[in-house]
């Protein structure tokens, strides 16, 4: 019996997220790169800069989830104000970092000005995390980890510290099947009740010319795959095949 894996939650801060001005190309990046170290993620959400929603919601996804993702919101800006939802999330006060100070003046070459000083606050008590080869580090309060909302940055900053999250990877097999989804859908109804905790997923796709659905076969178990990917091979007509992936 396999144990239960972390379970995480993913908080995107931004209203310029929820007004369209830029597509979210985090909570895709997280969930991909979690999924594949074993970490399930079970719920995303999308707020504005606002403090109250942001404790609101970090408060709620830390004591569900065993982890919490957030990005946005961290910079010297007006509209930055993730680490004062964080504290407020946990009542914590917001004091300046002398750490944070050092580094940002080594890395801007002199004196901080006002903005720049805003982005040495932190949550009191907040962990300070070195992440590859950025100046500016991770701040993790409890189980929440502060993360950028620049892709290229948040992504460096988490392949630096993956290690720090990881259960059993799924093992993922694709069937890619000419047949149409509902010509099949009794076929994989049978398999579920056959192996009912295989994570079976069934995608049409529409103008593709050499198949009509892709299936996706999912478990911890490799062992469990195996025998479900058999048990649907041997159901499904030889021809209706493509690939097996």
């Amino acid at each position: 019996m396999l144990a239960a894996m972390p379970s995480a939650g993913i908080l995107i801060i931004g209203n310029e997220i929820l007004s369209g001005k830029v597509t979210d190309a985090n909570s895709p990046y997280f969930c991909r790169e979690l999924r594949a170290l074993g970490v399930d993620v079970e719920r995303i959400v999308t707020i504005p800069d606002e403090i109250a929603t942001i404790a609101h919601e970090v408060r709620a996804m830390s004591d569900r989830y065993d982890l919490v993702l957030t990005s946005g919101g961290i910079g010297p800006t007006h509209d930055d104000l993730t680490i004062e939802g964080v504290a407020q999330a946990f009542g914590l006060p917001v004091e300046h970092s002398e750490s944070i100070e050092t580094r940002i003046r080594l890395a801007a070459g002199g004196e901080l000005n006002q903005s720049q000083r805003k982005m040495a606050q932190i949550p009191l008590g907040a962990t300070l995390l070195d992440a590859g080869d950025l100046w500016f580090p991770l701040v993790i309060v409890k189980n929440v980890y502060i993360f950028p909302g620049v892709p290229e940055l948040l992504r460096k900053k988490f392949e630096s510290i993956r290690t720090r999250f990881q259960g059993v990877p799924f093992v993922l097999r694709r069937v890619y099947v000419r047949r149409r989804e509902s010509d099949i859908a009794a076929d994989l109804n049978a398999l579920l009740v056959e192996f009912p905790e295989l994570m079976l997923g069934s995608y049409p796709r529409v103008g593709e010319a050499e198949f009509h659905v892709l299936l996706t076969l999912e478990s911890r178990d490799a062992g469990y795959v195996v025998r479900a990917l058999d048990a649907l091979l041997a159901r499904l007509p030889a021809d209706a095949i493509h690939k097996v992936e």
